[in-house]
């Protein structure tokens, strides 16, 4: 597998990733499947200040992608990010999620960054045992904080330390 920076050119793989995501499940909030141009700019806006990864199986397709994202807009959070892995249907298990996150972590760190937070709407055993493995932990859930197919979601949050805060 090789795990490189992702580039427009990813955009309609990464779209056909997360496409289902959005359409079959709560997992995105998202309720509108974004087309192929909007994954392509969302691409290029996170690269100018974050991280954008993709992971290319042996077959040469894409196997998934992770990427960094701002936590929130005020001047304290500057050093935090929120982070975000998607993989393929067809590659989920085989370690793609993880490999994603040893290469997107360091590069986060790399780039400055403090502290990373990844929310996970519940229930998603396999994100959670994803997230903790590469030393998230737990840190709260907000409780019936997303609508969507009808019915009320609560998303975990689970944080990681980055960098020495020094």
């Amino acid at each position: 597998m090789l795990i490189r920076n992702a580039n427009s050119d990813d955009a309609p793989a990464i779209q056909a990733i997360y496409a289902p995501i959005v359409a079959e499940t709560a997992i995105s909030f998202e309720e509108e499947i974004p087309s192929v141009a909007e994954m392509a700019s969302r691409i290029k806006a996170f690269q100018e200040t974050h991280v954008y990864l993709a992971a290319e199986g042996a077959d040469g397709r894409l196997a998934g992608y992770a990427y960094s994202s701002p936590h929130r807009t005020r001047a304290a959070y500057q050093t935090s990010v929120d982070v975000t892995v998607y993989v393929a249907e067809s590659a989920r298990g085989l370690g793609v999620g993880k490999a994603l996150y040893q290469a997107l972590l360091p590069a986060t760190a790399k780039r400055g960054f403090h502290a990373a937070f990844a929310g996970i709407t519940l229930p998603n055993p396999g994100s959670v045992a994803l997230h903790e493995s590469v030393g998230f932990k737990p840190v709260g859930v907000y409780h019936e904080v997303g609508r969507k197919f009808g019915r009320w979601h609560d998303v975990g949050w689970w944080g990681l330390t980055l960098a020495d805060p020094s």
